[in-house]
């Protein structure tokens, strides 16, 4: 059996473990990041891919910090065929890719060159791109960098958002890879290196990237806000005096001349709102600091009571 250490955190990660398992890869170990705590009751909870390894017996190591720790020296002495990374979050020094006898390849969220980082599914999405997929490459210690070993395309549809390209892309990915490591061990790939003049980056996304701003249109808005979803969410600094997010909006054929951030048309159920260039978009889910999420019929008929066309709703700071 190929012997394999599989390294990774998130459910995308967690999917293509659970092929690799199904596939009767031996694991020999999986690393991933420390539990964390999470939600409002700061439980102190698994990452997926633990949850995974758990459930078949497999090994767990889960350093803070993978170079020069006590982990990566386990997994030097393991001296598995084969590392695999699917969004493990940090780099990998020579020793432990040199470790692998065959190679140690990643499964890595976009169609390289494009999108070197930690964010490329939401600089797809943000950009406004029709298509993604997913690229095996083999690791090096520069982002990304590594020569293709295959890759598979995927759709960005008008509703999709982070949460829904990145569970597809789990299955892609795992179906990719399954194809692609028997070739592997069998030498019958050529790794492709990248076209260093078509690299672009996706770095995580900072905190001051969640806003939303009046200089982009509805289309640009929705963007955005699909990209942050299901998380951290997309925000107004300034929706009738509060923070609030928007969460879900639909982009309209409809002009108007007014400025963005005035209200359009407003009933019982429905909400429009001008952005730039005298685009208007409908507002459909959205979350005011402090409060859940709702629906906009839900707001309208409470804290958003009042609201009149030709009102200006939104401001910048």
């Amino acid at each position: 059996m190929t012997s394999v250490v599989f390294m990774g955190t998130p459910q995308f990660a967690a999917t293509i473990l659970e092929g690799l398992v199904e596939a009767d890869y031996d694991i020999k170990a999986v690393v991933t990041q420390p539990d964390r705590l999470t939600g409002r009751k700061r439980v102190l909870t698994h990452p997926p891919v633990k949850a995974v390894a758990l459930k078949h017996g497999i090994r767990v190591l889960q350093p803070q910090k993978i170079s020069g720790s006590p982990e990566m020296a386990a997994v030097i002495e393991l001296a598995p065929d084969l590392i695999i990374t699917a969004a493990f979050g940090q780099f990998l020094p020579d020793a432990l890719i040199a470790a692998a006898k065959v190679g140690a390849v990643n499964v890595h969220g976009s169609l390289l060159p494009k999108y070197r980082g930690g964010a490329p599914v939401q600089y797809a999405i943000m950009n406004g791109d029709s298509l993604t997929g997913v690229t095996l490459i083999y690791m090096v210690k520069k982002m990304d960098a590594g020569a293709m070993l295959a890759q598979a395309k995927l759709p960005i549809g008008a509703t999709d958002d982070t949460g829904t390209i990145f569970a597809k892309m789990s299955v892609l990915g795992r179906t990719l890879l399954l194809e692609t490591l028997p070739k592997l061990l069998q030498g019958e790939i050529e790794a492709v290196p990248q076209a260093e003049d078509q690299v672009t980056f996706s770095p995580v996304i900072r905190p001051e990237q969640e806003t939303l701003s009046l200089q982009q249109t509805a289309v640009e808005l929705d963007w955005k806000i699909r990209a942050l979803r299901p998380q951290p969410g997309a925000y107004f600094k300034q929706f009738l005096g509060k923070r609030t997010k928007l969460w879900q909006i639909k982009p309209l054929t409809e002009k108007t001349t007014l400025a963005a951030g005035f209200v359009v048309e407003v009933d019982k159920k429905h909400l429009k709102v001008a952005a730039a260039k005298g685009t208007v978009y409908q507002l459909e889910v959205l979350q005011p600091a402090g409060k859940p999420k709702m629906n906009i019929s839900a707001y309208l008929n409470g804290q958003g009571q009042g609201i009149k066309a030709g009102q200006r709703i939104i401001t910048d700071e």
